[in-house]
């Protein structure tokens, strides 16, 4: 998996940053469930019950996952915004953008919603939080030229079972003149990492906010700014370098 282009060749990689995002998402998914009762990170449960609402004539659900979908969609948009921006204005790489303000957004919920428990904080956290991981998983596709995503494993577990199939295939000498099957066994390693990444996300995620609440979203935003800082650090090394090489 190719480094963060443009970035030279210490730049955080694809796969590291995959991982740690994927970290985040998994915590942000399990834990934020037991707090408002949803899962955020991927739209797909979120729309199969608002249809189940809409049938059973339940409209709060389909509001609220309604205002879910929307907010991970203008996630998504904002990140590809910003994003952009930043390629017209190179002081800085653009990719950093998108984290430091999925890190803000984490950083004024754990700080607001900590101390706060009421139903009208759980409705405003769940369309946050789509928001953020809307933003989080436009932007790690966008780094990745949609390679990676990170908020959601169903198309990591999918892309993994077909590598395994490809493992598990026997190549016969019957038909030599076939190309031999053969399993990408680094897209492997990095489809298993996102996997695990995720769940003990999910795992470590769910205990914390299951005892400290909205405060666990802290420590995130704090691993959110450390990853954008080393983005920001490499590239500026990168410009250096670039502007003390001697002209052709």
């Amino acid at each position: 998996m190719s480094r963060l282009r443009g970035f030279g060749h210490r730049a955080i990689g694809e796969a590291g940053l995959g991982l740690s995002l994927s970290f985040v998402a998994g915590a942000v998914n399990a834990g934020g469930f037991l707090l408002v009762g949803h899962y955020t990170s991927h739209m797909s449960g979120i729309l199969s019950a608002m249809a189940d609402a809409a049938v059973l004539n339940v409209a709060g659900t389909v509001l609220l996952g309604g205002s879910a979908v929307l907010a991970f969609l203008l996630g998504a948009a904002l990140s590809a915004v910003l994003i952009h921006w930043g390629r017209r204005h190179p002081h800085r790489p653009p990719h950093a953008l998108p984290l430091e303000l999925e890190a803000l957004l984490l950083l004024v919920l754990g700080i607001l919603g900590g101390p706060v428990r009421s139903e009208l904080v759980t409705w405003l956290a769940m369309p946050l939080l789509c928001f953020i991981m809307g933003l989080q998983n436009a932007t790690m596709s966008k780094i990745s030229a949609s390679r990676i995503r990170t908020t959601h494993m169903t198309g990591v577990v999918t892309d993994l079972g077909i590598e395994i199939g490809k493992r598990l295939y026997w190549n016969r000498a019957a038909r030599p003149a076939a190309p031999a099957v053969r399993a990408d066994r680094p897209k492997m390693a990095l489809l298993a990492g996102l996997l695990l990444a995720f769940v003990l996300g999910g795992v470590l995620g769910a205990l914390a906010f299951l005892r400290l609440g909205f405060v666990s979203t802290i420590p995130l935003a704090a691993a959110l700014l450390l990853l954008s800082h080393a983005i920001v650090r490499s590239g500026r090394k990168v410009a250096i370098r670039r502007q003390g090489r001697p002209g052709p």
